[in-house]
């Protein structure tokens, strides 16, 4: 019993794989956010030039 839990402790694999869930996770964020800001500014681009062109 002793030698499973000195296994249990010293596993990491668990632990392993939520670090690259959180680091997915951040990237998810990042990705987001930029979009939506840059969506925001090329939309107003886009908005602008159409204006500008004769109908």
């Amino acid at each position: 019993m002793t030698q499973f839990l000195k296994r249990f402790i010293a596993d990491d694999s668990g632990a392993t794989a939520i670090e690259y869930g959180l680091i997915a996770a951040l990237i998810a964020v990042v990705l987001i956010a930029s979009m939506s800001v840059l969506g925001e500014k090329v939309g107003g681009t886009f908005d602008k030039v159409g204006n500008e062109m004769p109908q």
